[in-house]
């Protein structure tokens, strides 16, 4: 296994930032430091970060679905004591979010112990999709908010991939996107003239929200994390194409 993605597995962090660690020359393989994220590594050698050593997760793959309430932060600890999404899931695994969502921002957000599988479902080259219900303050939303929505909406940081959006109320839409921009979903309703009074996210790749309790949390069975798995695999990477993700909605 790459050493990248052995540390990923491990849950020391995700790809991007364990290939970020390993050139930074925290990393060694034995009493070698290692700074090439693709060399190959096996279990019989011992890995170490910062001098701890590490090891690949032997409980296996785990997905957790979170109902997140507002003022919940999408972030394994804060500085200022906030409650985080990593607090609602006490199971003893090292767990940590896939993606984030803001403070006031509700709905689906996944937990995992796999960096490799995090890095695939939310990267924007993997054009995973995400749902948001948004409510606005000045409804009813006419069809050329709409088509602004569908078509891209053009943003400070460049015009957004065409999105899906249909009215499910006069004041509410459902918005299907699959990039990962800062505030992509409250930036772009602001920039059609209808700024969100809430959002929600009810849907991230495969699954859905469904009926899960805010607050409340439960672990993916196996057919369903295969299908996430599935859904992060179905289009090939392409080289520079988006920004990084883990942006909040």
């Amino acid at each position: 296994m790459r050493l990248a993605k052995y540390l990923a597995h491990a849950g020391v962090a995700s790809r991007r930032a364990a290939e970020r660690i390993i050139e930074q020359g925290r990393v060694r393989v034995g009493e070698e430091v290692v700074r090439d994220p693709a060399r190959d590594v096996s279990e019989r050698e011992v890995v170490t970060v910062d001098g701890a050593t590490v090891k690949a997760q032997e409980s296996g793959l785990a997905v957790y679905a979170v109902h997140k309430p507002a003022g919940v932060v999408s972030t394994a600890s804060d500085p200022q004591g906030r409650p985080t999404v990593v607090d609602m899931v006490r199971t003893g695994e090292r767990l940590y979010p896939v993606g984030r969502l803001d403070a006031p921002t509700t709905g689906l957000i996944l937990l995992t112990n796999d960096g490799d599988l995090a890095y695939r479902l939310t990267h924007p080259s993997f054009e995973v999709p995400k749902t948001y219900r948004a409510r606005v303050k000045k409804g009813p939303i006419p069809d050329r908010a709409l088509r602004q929505l569908r078509e891209g909406v053009r943003l400070d940081d460049g015009l957004t991939s065409p999105a899906r959006a249909r009215r499910v109320a006069p004041d509410e839409i459902e918005l299907t996107i699959h990039e990962g921009r800062k505030r992509q979903v409250r930036r772009m309703f602001e920039e059609v003239g209808f700024p969100v009074a809430s959002l929600q996210r009810v849907a991230f790749g495969s699954l859905a929200l469904g009926a899960l309790p805010a607050g409340s949390h439960r672990r993916l069975n196996r057919a369903e994390v295969a299908a996430l798995t599935e859904t992060a695999k179905a289009r090939k990477p392409a080289a520079k194409r988006a920004r990084p993700s883990g942006a909040r909605h």
